[in-house]
């Protein structure tokens, strides 16, 4: 579970990111073919359960299914190595943070949002050792919590919504997998992390009580599949194919979903039993859902409160026109 350690961690924006950008100012002329193009893909990922159907999808012959030569599932375990893999054009596609998402856009890095894939609700959460009974009660406390994440984008959250700021708290700066076991260790009373460090909190104390979660405002934590632009242009076919292999590995994940959990917590370095909480907090994406919610509420109402949130929390520090980043056009492909 070590893998886990630096799930979607917010990359500086800089000058480093618009390295590989291109000018795109054509609009995508040229019709989706019917079957993906020839060539392998590479995907980046990190070991977060939320994107876990990627790894249902390959072990299950999903991609092949879709007419898709070879997908190849690039790992990588800092977000800081992701960032780069696509912003050197490494990797053609990637699973990041909406708000990661946008920060890529406003560095000026040529990618679109093609797919919702996962919301957080109580798989991201603050947590207390009992002693804090609100989030009122944090003004002065000592809050344990992974900087530039979406740990961050929480608290800020939480805080903002108690007419508080972060300046009302004592910062403990920390890798997220170590603020559950500070919490326990007594090290502080609060900490805000994300599952399995929940869950391994919990069982280890049964002080330790859920304060705040993501569930507050669904879709505040939420992933989504970016694509650089020219794949997009070069490859249309494959992008489709990617997110029909998604949606089968989703059927067959809600068809049997004890087998495909299993197939993901191997994946992301766990056991099965301990991601057995951790799951009932993610709510997964399909290509119908997507339709009504990528160009509807995500687009309304989620992506305006993750772009306040991680522009008040200093996340987010240039302005992007959000709207011009999603692209669902791939979507409305691979559901016909």
């Amino acid at each position: 579970m070590d893998l886990l350690m630096n799930r979607r961690r917010l990359m500086q924006a800089g000058a480093g990111l618009a390295l590989g950008a291109t000018a795109f100012g054509r609009a995508f002329a040229q019709e989706i073919p019917a079957k993906p193009e020839a060539g392998a893909i590479k995907m980046a990922i990190e070991p977060w359960l939320g994107y876990g159907q990627w790894h249902v999808a390959a072990k299950k012959g999903l991609f092949k299914a879709a007419g898709l030569d070879e997908v190849e599932i690039v790992n990588f375990t800092t977000d800081a190595d992701l960032n780069a893999a696509l912003a050197s054009g490494q990797t053609q596609c990637g699973n990041i943070a909406t708000h990661t998402a946008m920060a890529f856009a406003a560095a000026g890095l040529p990618i679109k949002i093609v797919a919702l894939l996962d919301v957080s609700m109580t798989a991201d959460a603050m947590i207390t050792d009992g002693s804090v009974a609100s989030i009122a009660d944090l003004k002065g406390k000592q809050v344990a919590f992974e900087e530039g994440t979406t740990s961050d984008i929480l608290l800020n959250y939480a805080l903002s919504k108690n007419g508080m700021t972060i300046a009302d708290i004592q910062k403990v700066p920390m890798p997220a997998a170590d603020a559950g076991t500070a919490l326990i260790a007594g090290k502080v009373p609060v900490a805000v992390t994300y599952e399995p460090y929940i869950s391994l909190a919990k069982t280890q104390s049964d002080k330790v009580k859920l304060l705040f979660t993501a569930g507050e405002n669904p879709g505040l934590i939420s992933d989504v599949f970016v694509v650089r632009e020219e794949f997009l242009a070069a490859k249309p076919g494959q992008v489709v194919a990617l997110l029909k292999a998604w949606d089968a590995a989703l059927s067959a994940y809600r068809a049997d979903t004890t087998a495909a959990q299993a197939i993901i917590a191997e994946a992301v370095g766990a056991k099965p039993e301990e991601l057995k909480t951790a799951f009932e907090g993610v709510t997964y994406y399909s290509l119908a859902e997507n339709r009504t919610h990528l160009s509807g509420d995500f687009l309304a109402k989620v992506v305006p409160e993750v772009k306040a949130a991680a522009t008040k929390a200093g996340l987010l520090t240039k302005d992007v026109d959000v709207a011009k980043l999603i692209d669902g056009r791939f979507v409305d492909a691979a559901s016909k």
